[in-house]
């Protein structure tokens, strides 16, 4: 079943893999923004531990947003379930509350034990949300390497240099 989001609501798809007990990093456009970007998405992006365990409780979320994958097929045969999550590693998917990627790895490589260790504990939609440290994030927009990537490491470099009390002068 497609699920189709009547608006784009982060928030319920962050509470949801909260409420399942989902080991993520956030990472992407609101990993940015909850570290002091001003620029606008419209998706989630969370790079997800491997464990079986873990795998268990994602498929669990998945079922619970009405999670289907995005941009395929619909006659395409998909469950979203432990080992279809065990056997791939990088997934998009349409939910009832927006559209979720759901990353085994993120582009530079990062895994969510190498994100996890730098990452910044922030209270979003009323749980503890993992999001990817700046450093971070600069360094996997930088291997993404689209033109909005680039454009995005410029803005959290400065936002890096605000905080190093190094900001530009004019």
């Amino acid at each position: 079943m497609l699920a189709v989001a009547a608006e784009f609501d982060p928030r319920r798809i962050l509470r949801t893999l909260g409420e399942h007990k989902v080991r993520f990093v956030l990472i992407g456009g609101q990993a940015a923004t909850a570290q002091g970007s001003t620029s606008l998405t419209a998706d989630i992006d969370i790079v997800y531990a491997r464990d079986r365990e873990n795998l268990a409780h994602l498929a669990s979320a998945l079922a619970a947003l009405g999670a289907s994958l995005r941009g395929a097929d619909q006659a395409l045969p998909f469950r979203p379930d432990a080992e279809t999550l065990r056997r791939g590693l990088n997934f998009t998917f349409s939910t009832r509350f927006g559209p979720l990627d759901c990353l085994g790895e993120a582009a530079g490589a990062f895994t969510f034990e190498a994100l996890a260790r730098n990452a910044d504990s922030y209270d979003i939609a009323e749980i503890n949300v993992q999001v990817a440290a700046l450093d971070d994030l600069i360094a996997m927009k930088r291997a993404a390497g689209r033109p909005k990537d680039l454009i995005e490491v410029e803005n959290l470099a400065a936002l890096r240099e605000v905080r190093e009390g190094r900001g530009r002068r004019r």
